[in-house]
């Protein structure tokens, strides 16, 4: 679920500028990480920073299980599902 939810807010977000400044905004905040949460709650998306974190430990590895063993050191920056995001955000436009 939370990888449509992202998906859906990232297409959202690149369509709706306002969206888009909000949730960028977002990352100046004290805790970016629940900023971004409450804001996307505030706007119909379903995310909460465990499942962010979650998303993102499963992705990577998921990653490390595809390399038949050879992948044993996780490389920093595969399981930030929230830089992931914001790197698809911000390069979009």
């Amino acid at each position: 679920m939370i990888e449509r939810e992202l998906e859906r807010l990232l297409a959202d977000a690149k369509q709706d500028l306002t969206l888009k400044n909000a949730l960028l905004r977002t990352r100046s905040e004290a805790d970016p990480t629940e900023a971004f949460c409450a804001c996307c709650r505030s706007n119909g998306y379903q995310i909460t920073p465990g499942e962010l974190f979650a998303v993102g430990m499963t992705a990577g590895d998921a990653k490390l299980r595809s390399v038949n063993g050879g992948g044993v050191t996780p490389i920093d920056g595969w399981d930030d599902a929230y830089e992931h995001f914001f790197a698809s955000l911000i390069w979009s436009s």
